[in-house]
């Protein structure tokens, strides 16, 4: 399907602006995990079977993944800014460069993780993205998002787009995908986030 123009102008000034400010967005949120993020990261790993790949799509600096190893797990880190994988490299963490939306994501995998990056892809293209998470897990594999709670888009220099819990919960079904657990919390500058944690279904 072909991604409007309009569609990639938004996504690739996103994407520039956090070329931009990579390191000053980890200076940020180092070391800050919120306890519920944790709680989910624990949850999908439970559910992850030993020697299973976690595909992280938006790494950031990459602290969900390292959280993910301590637990034993295998993370592929991705990202599509590639100021994140540097930070990464510097502490010999090694990413690769992906767009959720353009891009094959490979697999199949035991879990795919999407913490606050579907919130920048355009409300009409989550549901091929939602598509292809279906496609690359495993049966059985399961699919952790945080997404913003509420209604509309900014579309500054980054496009973020809010869903209400219940419409979010319905894309995940439309793809195939069950939801197994949700929760929510406040971020900075009271944010409301959700979490999902949807599986594809055994065969």
């Amino acid at each position: 399907m072909e991604i409007p123009a309009p569609v990639l102008k938004n996504m690739d000034r996103t994407i520039q602006s956090y070329e931009d400010s990579a390191r000053e967005y980890n200076a940020i949120v180092a070391g800050h995990r919120p306890p519920e993020i944790v709680d989910a990261l624990r949850r999908m790993m439970q559910l992850v079977p030993a020697g299973g790949t976690v595909l992280e799509i938006g790494s950031g600096s990459g602290q969900d993944a390292d959280f993910i190893e301590s637990l034993g797990g295998v993370v592929r880190r991705t990202d599509a800014a590639q100021a994140f994988l540097d930070l990464q490299a510097e502490r010999g963490k090694k990413g690769e460069l992906l767009n959720v939306v353009t891009d094959a994501l490979g697999g199949p995998y035991g879990a795919i993780l999407a913490m606050a990056v579907l919130i920048h892809v355009d409300r009409e293209q989550v549901a091929p993205v939602l598509s292809k998470v279906f496609d690359a897990l495993e049966p059985g594999g399961v699919f952790l998002a945080g997404m913003r709670i509420g209604e509309g888009e900014t579309n500054g220099d980054y496009q973020t787009v809010y869903w209400a819990k219940d419409r979010f919960a319905e894309a995940l079904e439309a793809a195939g995908l069950r939801l197994q657990w949700d929760t929510e919390w406040i971020g900075r500058k009271d944010v409301r986030w959700a979490g999902f944690l949807a599986c594809r279904p055994p065969e």
